[in-house]
This record gives C-alpha cells, sequence and structure tokens, in this order.
C-alpha cells in the first residue's frame, strides 16, 4: 500500500454500497413517478444489491451508475432528477477507491445528500434535522471507512453542502 492509501476490506465497500442503496431505495419512486417506464434508476440499485449481497464488482455496476445518471438528465423536476442520481451513485459506490482523497467521500455520501435534498424538497423539514436523520442510518462500518478519508471538500452547490454536512454529522457521531 502506497502512502496516502486507504485500506478498505471488500466487507467494509459492500457495507458502503449498502447504505448508499438504503438512502437511494427511499427516493426511487420519485422518479418513477414521473418516468415509470424507464428502468435504468431500478436497474443501478439491482447492480449495487449484487455487489453488497457479494457478487464481484464489474463492469455491471459502472454501466448502470452511467446509465441511471443519463435517467437524470432525461426527467424534468429536481426530485426526480436526484432521485436518479442517488440510484447511480449507489451503484457507483461500489467503486469507492481506496484513495485518501477528499473527493472519494462523494461515493460514500453522494446518495445519501441526494436523499437529503429530496426530503428538503418534498416536506418543511429543516436540512439539518434530514442530514441528522440519514446520518444515524450509517451504520458501522460506514462511519469508521468515512474516517479514513479527509472531510469532504467544500462546494459551492446544495448538494455539496448536504454532502459536507453529513460527512459532519456521522464523523461527529461516531
Amino acid at each position: 500500500m502506497m502512502t496516502g492509501d486507504v485500506h478498505l476490506t471488500m466487507t467494509e465497500r459492500r457495507a458502503v454500497v449498502r447504505f448508499a442503496v438504503d438512502c437511494a431505495q427511499g427516493v426511487l419512486p420519485e422518479f418513477e413517478a414521473v418516468a415509470p417506464e424507464d428502468a435504468r434508476p431500478r436497474e443501478a440499485i439491482a447492480a449495487a444489491l449484487a455487489f453488497a449481497d457479494g457478487a464481484d464488482r464489474s463492469n455491471l455496476q459502472r454501466t448502470a451508475a452511467f446509465a441511471a445518471h443519463r435517467a437524470a438528465r432525461d426527467v424534468a423536476t429536481e426530485p426526480a432528477q436526484l432521485a436518479a442520481l442517488a440510484c447511480g451513485d449507489a451503484s457507483a459506490a461500489a467503486y469507492l477507491h481506496p484513495i485518501a482523497r477528499a473527493t472519494q467521500v462523494g461515493h460514500i455520501l453522494r446518495a445519501a445528500a441526494c436523499a437529503a435534498r429530496v426530503a428538503e424538497v418534498r416536506t418543511s423539514a429543516a436540512g439539518d434535522e434530514v442530514v441528522r436523520a440519514l446520518a444515524e442510518r450509517a451504520a458501522p462500518p460506514v462511519p469508521e471507512v468515512l474516517a479514513r478519508y479527509p472531510a469532504a471538500p467544500r462546494g459551492r452547490t446544495r448538494l455539496s453542502e448536504l454532502v459536507c454536512a453529513l460527512d459532519a454529522a456521522i464523523r461527529d457521531g461516531r
């Protein structure tokens, strides 16, 4: 292992994917209500679950992630777009890299950030409440894996703000 690398077991990667799937599945109905004939986000969840359940990482997860992200561009509403992105990000989480870079935190938390943003848009819940609830769903070993990476980078979008808020909440709750 090179300096700056992060040690990850396959069990830990599978736990990260399972957390991302848990967050994405909760918002998938937002996409399906707008585009019920488009199966790409659901297929991304299935690809992610296959890995989480023990299948090898393969091109299936990567291809499904890209397809779900393309599906996000094909719908007009923000909640539907975010739901498709969350599903794609859940599948892409299988490709969490053992590189100690803050950008890798997105593989762990972007699906949860999408779910948090959907909740903000759809309900009157305060962002802090939503972030706290999602952070509590990050069961071990997800917080321990997250702690091996630098903190999420600050960004200018609401989604990147939510990634940072989730990152801080999960790290603080360890």
